[in-house]
């Protein structure tokens, strides 16, 4: 960063510092939220002494994300309620977990659900089970009050907001730039197939090509070189994936559009807007739905140190992070919900396709920030505030509006919700750098469109994922190793959206509910 940088910079903190300094408004107030780091750390001191109280059950699950959430609910449904879930957060959902700042709620990690396409069954179940859908004569409608409110998404770009996310194309060349991405798109979605989840799709030697090279090296070799494209995708790769083209596979780049919505070139007449579910808390709202059935089989605040499969059963140690003492637990299978590495570190004797897979992961560390105003902000020309707010050219993965599905029409001020997804090289930098060193990060990327947003800033809640995400880098999804803990079966067998290779919502609960099915009770 260059001394103008760093000047602009200073100038933007103090203004952020200043915003609470006047005699008539309060001072910034904010902090961490949500994940407690020194919990997940603990496995790498000395385990304590095997001492505490001894819990029994049938099953237990490790981890309350959605794959564990899941598992559990898949298991009670075929007539299984032994079970305990254990968790090291006070909140049950992981990455799908929502907030609250004055009383409203806000989303702190992921915070939308594209409507499942036909491959995704388990999730379709669960959104008809929830109240979310409904078959009538053929068709599934949707509860038009949780799809997103209009206008969806839009773009800050050259001073203006355009909508949609994609960049307008400025001339003729970056047109047909589009117009033949969108067509080499549409090659490999009916030459190859591409599924969500992905495993239902058959792997090929065509999937194989593109999952050993770059995403951003495959698109040089078609010649799509475009500027305002080659943002877009890149874009979209950090927005799903956690990192760059550079970095994640061309299969996964491609299957990011090609399992679910596709991509349109501008005048493309079949174009239309992606439906997604979404509200207040983001997907935290179906977390807790799902978490609701089971609060009594969920154990939270328990830091899980060791596990050890024996002869006739499983034996858990466990540390009980409000009474600051060891806990046991003996059970007859176990399902590993957590991230693969941690699996690999938490197994007493791990198979070698678990250590092979979690040495070949990397994984993208995330903040959230949920921003409180006292105020609305200023206008600026072009497309009406929408949920989704993106610049164009922008490090951040931009912001989306807290308050964009609230029914009730009386004014209040924004809650905005924004996202970073940071280099793994920063990981450390964001355990130790304080707070308030964040917020002004957060704030210095709003106020490249907002630049009145430090001066109406009241509160600012951060919440930091070190391991937010598993990045598909090439060879990933086509690994023996991953292959192998997918179809595990047995007294411990592993449920975690890691299993496809990257992270969201349709794969993980997918896991979650196969996993039920492979365990040998």
């Amino acid at each position: 960063m260059g001394q103008g940088a760093l000047r602009r910079r200073e100038l933007l903190l103090a203004g952020l510092a200043a915003a609470g300094c006047t005699p008539d408004t309060p001072a910034l107030q904010g902090g961490w939220v949500g994940t407690h780091a020194e919990r997940g750390h603990r496995l790498r001191g000395a385990l304590p002494a095997a001492g505490g109280p001894l819990k029994k059950t049938g099953v237990l699950i490790v981890g309350a994300g959605i794959a564990g959430l899941a598992c559990a609910r898949e298991l009670a449904r075929r007539g299984i309620d032994d079970l305990a879930l254990l968790d090291l957060e006070d909140q049950a959902g992981g990455n799908s977990r929502g907030h609250s700042v004055a009383g409203s709620p806000c989303p702190l990690g992921a915070h939308y659900l594209p409507l499942p396409g036909e491959q995704a069954h388990e999730v379709s179940q669960l959104l008809h089970e929830l109240g979310l859908a409904r078959s009538h004569l053929g068709r599934t409608e949707w509860d038009e009050r949780q799809l997103c409110h209009s206008p969806q998404e839009r773009l800050f770009m050259a001073g203006e907001w355009h909508e949609g996310l994609l960049p307008p194309a400025e001339d003729a060349a970056t047109l047909a730039q589009y117009r033949r991405f969108a067509g080499l798109l549409t090659l490999a979605q009916r030459e190859l197939g591409f599924a969500m989840p992905t495993r239902r799709a058959r792997w090929t030697p065509g999937h194989a090509a593109l999952d050993a090279q770059p995403f951003a090296a495959w698109l040089d070799g078609q010649g799509l070189r475009d500027a305002r494209l080659r943002w877009y995708l890149d874009y979209c790769c950090r927005d799903d994936f956690g990192a760059a083209a550079a970095t994640v596979s061309a299969w996964a780049g491609l299957h990011y559009f090609a399992s679910r919505h596709g991509f349109h070139a501008p005048g493309d007449e079949t174009a239309e807007r992606e439906p997604v579910l979404t509200w207040a808390e983001g997907n935290g709202w179906l977390s807790a739905r799902m978490a609701e059935p089971l609060r009594e089989r969920i154990h939270l605040g328990r830091s899980v140190l060791r596990v050890t499969e024996h002869r006739h059963g499983i034996e858990l140690l466990a540390w009980n992070e409000a009474a600051g003492t060891p806990e046991r637990w003996q059970a007859g299978a176990v399902v590993m919900a957590t991230p693969l590495f941690i699996a690999n570190r938490l197994l007493a004797a791990p198979p070698e396709a678990l250590r092979a897979a979690a040495g070949r992961l990397s994984y993208a560390p995330w903040l959230t920030a949920n921003l409180l105003l006292r105020e609305p902000l200023l206008t600026r020309p072009g497309a009406p505030p929408a949920w989704d707010n993106v610049r164009y050219g922008g490090a951040a993965l931009g912001y989306v509006d807290a308050r964009h599905q609230a029914l009730d029409p009386t004014p209040r001020p924004p809650l905005l919700t924004a996202y970073l997804a940071l280099p793994a090289a920063r990981r450390g930098e964001l355990l130790q750098r304080p707070w308030q060193d964040w917020a002004r990060i957060v704030v210095d990327e709003l106020a490249q469109t907002h630049p009145d947003l430090p001066a109406k800033l009241e509160r600012i809640d951060l919440c930091r994922f070190g391991h937010a995400m598993s990045i598909p880098t090439p060879g990933l999804r086509g690994s023996a190793a991953l292959a192998a803990l997918n179809e595990a079966r047995g007294r411990v067998v592993f449920a975690h959206a890691d299993l496809a290779g990257y992270s969201v919502f349709e794969e993980a609960y997918t896991a979650g509910v196969q996993a039920a099915g492979r365990l040998s009770l």
